[in-house]
């Protein structure tokens, strides 16, 4: 058996690529990432094959921040639509073929063509909950949004109907297709790996301190005024707030704007890997609220570091850990929830001990990126055998 991936970025594929092609089946993976961008990525380079003429200027422009958004969105649609038309004629022989959702459906019409089997990967909630999550959102907290392209949505939905199967990251994420009437034996979970070697206890918390760490892009979708709104609530002289990841200059003077925003809080910007286990075992909670996430890796990787995780239900969290022992797990939008379970870790070191422990035992019985690939693997050969 052999099996070809297509994604326009990178995202998990490559750690997908890297387990198939040590089981030897990997076909190759295309991608809209320039080369010389993936050289750290462990595979032959006969192995990949690369379309970077419309994603790789995207990537690189200097001024996309001060683009119109109108003009951003027609270069994303033209760098999935070259691509997939490129992808369809690039596509190498194999029995399976798993494309990343958005790009993938003209080669995935090419496969079914020649015989094989179609696989869409989507890495988050149906794409019509996600719009719709999206737009309540920003019209809750006054901040513009178009939505997602239309052309988008018809694409993902086409590949939707085409696959032969779906494969989805979560519990939330299956859900959501099933909500939407998609047939459940069509559906297949599988949970991302995460490489654990690079996350593991390097510092502790303060106890005279209650510090929350946030890791992600500063966005709506990942539930930062709800954030805002709970830590503000929690009753600690030592508390503070710290945001690693992507900034959003636009979020935060909404947030200031809402009266949501204080002097406890640091944004840090973007954290190296390398780094980050530093502030997650430091911290004394790792807070992700998402409305929507497929699957929020930053929560196996703050429990290597005995970091408890408050999670909202819309991140993957259940498919984690059980609430109430290693972490707690809260309904999306309701801050007063969270803040209970935030005053619960300032107020009771022993509790926070304790899931902290938990997290480090949960993680050893956690599988990696191998079992990740195993578990694909398995998928595929159901499929074929079929």
């Amino acid at each position: 058996m052999k099996v070809a991936l297509s994604v326009l970025g990178k995202f998990h594929t490559f750690d997908l690529a890297r387990e198939l092609h040590a089981h030897g089946v990997l076909a190759g993976v295309l991608t809209g990432y320039p080369r010389f961008k993936l050289r750290a990525e462990r595979l032959p380079d006969a192995s990949i094959h690369t379309f970077p003429w419309v994603m790789g200027p995207y990537m690189a422009n200097p001024i996309k921040s001060r683009m119109p958004h109108s003009w951003i969105r027609e270069w994303e649609n033209l760098a999935a639509t070259s691509f997939e038309q490129w992808t369809a004629h690039a596509l190498p022989e194999c029995d399976v073929f798993v494309g990343l959702s958005g790009s993938a459906l003209k080669a995935g019409k090419v496969q079914q063509a020649r015989g094989g089997h179609y696989v869409c990967d989507r890495g988050s909630s149906h794409i019509r909950v996600q719009d719709a999550l999206l737009r309540e959102e920003h019209q809750t907290w006054g901040l513009p949004f178009d939505g997602i392209d239309p052309r988008s949505i018809e694409r993902e939905e086409a590949e939707y109907a085409l696959a032969d199967c779906i494969t989805v990251p979560s519990t939330f994420a299956w859900r959501s297709f099933v909500d939407q009437g998609v047939a459940p034996d069509k559906m297949r979970l599988l949970p991302y790996g995460v490489n654990l070697s690079r996350f593991a206890p390097c510092d502790a918390p303060d106890p005279a301190r209650f510090d929350v760490l946030f890791v992600g892009a500063m966005t709506l979708q990942k539930g930062v005024p709800y954030l805002l709104q709970a830590f503000n609530a929690v009753r600690h002289p030592g508390k503070s707030l710290t945001f690693a990841g992507a900034v959003s200059p636009q979020v935060i003077e909404r947030m200031k704007a809402q009266g949501l925003w204080s002097d406890a809080i640091q944004v840090l910007g973007h954290v190296p890997q390398a780094e980050l286990k530093h502030w997650m075992s430091k911290s004394h909670a790792l807070a992700l609220p998402s409305v929507q996430e497929g699957f929020g890796m930053v929560m196996t990787q703050a429990m290597a570091c005995g970091c408890p995780v408050i999670a909202s239900e819309n991140t993957g969290a259940r498919d984690l850990f059980d609430d109430g022992q290693e972490g707690f797990i809260v309904p999306i939008r309701d801050p007063r929830t969270l803040t209970d379970r935030l005053q619960r870790l300032a107020e009771e070191p022993d509790l926070r001990a304790r899931m902290s422990v938990r997290s480090l035992e949960r993680v050893k019985h956690m599988g990696g990126w191998r079992d990740y690939g195993q578990k694909a693997l398995n998928t595929y050969q159901a499929l074929v055998q079929a």
